[in-house]
């Protein structure tokens, strides 16, 4: 497999700002993107940080009666405490404060005034200090800002402007001829919109007399950078511009800016045409996530509603956390975060299914093969089945590394877990010992046991961690532990027979929900519900029904539940979201057959345990007699949208 230079990017975050899951979530991303290429055995930069100057940096350093830079500097170590515990593996953290930096940009200013790229005028606008952006009359909303709702004051000075306007036409013609250049596609259509009218100049100063904490303008004493001009530099700054030309030759135009939706504007407008005006080449592609909901809320500091990565990560552990936020999402796509969907997503994936086929695996092994992972016999349909799921799984993450589409990964990698615990079921290791069909006996265990080593170096970059756990409990040591390498599962032969395994005490526990307490129905109550005929229908009144949430969904991977025969185990999207249900219709349908089908679901019911399995909401069918179908959507719609 050829190798090559791998550059990802994170916005740097306002280090005012208190981390929460936004900040996780997208550091999180570049992170696995970055441990993916690097199993892939590519050259791989990772660059992050914190952006340190402009008007919100230094009214909170004067409110606690500090100079900006010490304010910062204390600030600061709460992304870095919080990147080092969640496994972040950055190759640089830049601060827009380092030195290094600042020499960067005043270079580039000198330089975009000395040919006429900046010149100065005079400002009328509205200002949002908030977002520290000026706008125009037509751009408020309600008279407030367009980004952030907060009020905006009117301001009349002389500032420097960049000619951002004259690279309009420009950048319209290089979006529509690359169109990897802004994904998901329709973030790449919404700039095109904003291009379609016009396009003014950029302010790139600020006067000390308002704003002293920036860096100088090098032609004018009197200004300091625009906080925008200033960090979006650090793309290039961070790999050796105007320092270090060999570095900056390997690494530049980055692979991936990984940034939130909000700064769309920022990244696919004013930082292109200030690199085309560089006479730089452009980032290969901006990639814009979605944001963390609340309910239909976008979670923010203002608000209050943010969820705090250190909370979660004490109650659940880091790599539980990382695989969460990666499996829930699709990227370019909005999410919910609640802390039922993380139970039921935990259980489910990583208690019930992984950590129930490595504990049957080792308990097994040191049972009945002496604690050594045996050589196979011959292999039979079974194990070939078995096999071509992991291959898929292998070639799904792949796939999924290209397209961005993290959780179509995991979920084929979870796919082939879920086909190791059948294959267990099918072949029923604990009654060949019993029968000692030996031979056959080390078959099932070898077989089952590379399943999950090739799936932990599948699952590695998202919870290195847990992952490592899992190698070892197999057998591996030292370097082996990390450094498996996702290309090695296609061109080199497993190396786990003769490997002695060791139990662990649960890799994933499960996570226990109190249950409510019930209120008993009154007897009378029951007594009524108890004699009530069949098919006679009581009325209800609109407000109940519409305390009932219908939403369409579509069944992505559904598996027999073990022990079960009426149930199957159904994998849905729904939206933005992931959802599994618990559903009697085994009977009626092959889980196979129901792969793509676009059904109803009650999507607000308590979450509920059935046969061990954690069930979140209820499908829709129509029984007559002994005929059951399920209620699905006439022709093409969007999952998530609401049925009534």
């Amino acid at each position: 497999m050829n190798t090559k230079n791998f550059y990802v990017t994170t916005p740097i975050y306002y280090v005012n700002d208190k981390p929460h899951i936004g900040h996780a979530y997208t550091t999180i991303l570049a992170d696995v993107l970055a441990r993916y290429h690097r199993s892939l055995g590519d050259q791989t930069f990772f660059l992050t940080g914190t952006d340190e100057h402009g008007q919100k940096v230094e009214k909170a350093a004067a409110a606690r009666h500090m100079d900006p830079k010490a304010h910062c500097d204390e600030m600061v170590l709460r992304f870095q405490s919080l990147w080092q515990r969640l496994g972040i593996t950055n190759d640089r953290y830049i601060r827009t404060t380092d030195d290094y930096h600042k020499t960067v940009v005043r270079k580039i200013l000198q330089d975009l005034f000395d040919r006429g790229e900046i010149y100065k005028a005079e400002y009328t606008g509205w200002y949002c200090v908030g977002d520290e952006r000026f706008f125009t009359e037509k751009d408020l909303v309600e008279g407030k800002c367009p980004e952030c709702g907060r009020e905006v004051s009117a301001i009349v000075e002389s500032n420097y402007f960049f000619r951002m306007g004259k690279y309009r036409e420009w950048l319209i013609d290089y979006i529509e001829n690359h169109p990897d250049f802004i994904l998901p596609a329709f973030r790449a259509n919404e700039t095109l919109g904003f291009l379609r009218k016009e396009l003014g100049d950029l302010c790139i100063s600020r006067p000390k007399s308002r704003l002293s904490w920036g860096i100088e303008l090098p032609f004018d004493p009197d200004y300091v950078c625009y906080v925008w001009f200033d960090a979006l530099i650090n793309y290039i700054s961070g790999v050796g511009y105007l320092q270090d030309d060999a570095m900056f030759e390997k690494w530049w135009p980055a692979s991936y800016h990984l940034i939130g939706k909000d700064i769309l504007t920022t990244h696919s407008v004013y930082w292109p045409t200030m690199l085309k005006a560089m006479n730089l080449p452009l980032p290969k592609t901006i990639f814009a996530h979605g944001w963390w909901l609340t309910g239909n809320t976008k979670m923010s500091k203002s608000l209050g509603n943010a969820v705090n990565p250190m909370d979660m990560i004490e109650r659940c552990g880091v790599d539980a956390f990382r695989y969460f936020l990666m499996a829930e999402m699709s990227p370019g796509n909005d999410a919910n975060f609640t802390e039922e969907s993380f139970i039921a997503r935990y259980n489910s994936d990583l208690a019930n299914d992984l950590g129930n086929l490595l504990s049957r695996v080792l308990k097994m092994t040191l049972r009945n093969a002496n604690g050594v992972v045996p050589t196979p016999g011959t292999l039979t349909d079974d194990e070939n089945e078995l096999n071509s799921e992991v291959a898929a799984a292998i070639e799904t993450m792949q796939n999924s590394l290209a397209a961005l589409k993290f959780d179509q990964g995991i979920a084929g990698a979870m796919n082939a877990i879920r086909a190791g615990n059948r294959y267990m079921e099918k072949t029923a290791p604990w009654t060949l010992a019993k029968k000692g069909e030996v031979e056959r006996l080390n078959t099932v265990l070898y077989t089952a046991a590379d399943a999950l080593r090739q799936v932990s170096v599948l699952l590695y970059p998202v919870m290195p961690g847990k992952m490592s756990e899992l190698r070892k409990a197999l057998g591996y040591t030292g370097d082996e532990l990390s450094n498996a390498k996702i290309s090695d599962l296609v061109t080199c032969p497993s190396d786990l027979a003769g490997r002695k395994v060791q139990d662990t005490d649960g890799l994933f526990p499960r996570i226990e929900v109190e249950a409510k307490e019930k209120t008993a129905p009154s007897p009378k109550l029951a007594k009524e519900k108890k004699s009530a005929p069949v098919n006679v229908y009581t009325p209800i009144g609109i407000e109940d029904f519409a305390k009932i949430q219908l939403l369409t969904a579509k069944i992505v991977a559904a598996e027999r539940v073990i022990g079960a025969d009426k149930l199957l185990k159904l994998q849905l999207e729904v939206g933005a979201q992931h959802r599994q249900i618990v559903s009697g219709i085994a009977p009626w349908y092959a889980p196979e057959s129901l792969i793509g089908k676009t059904i109803v679901i009650v999507a607000n019911l308590k979450p509920a345990v059935i046969r061990n399995v954690e069930s979140n909401g209820m499908l829709l069918a129509a029984k007559t007699g002994e005929e059951l179908k399920l209620i699905t959507v006439d022709g093409e719609l969007a999952t998530g949208a609401h049925v009534g």
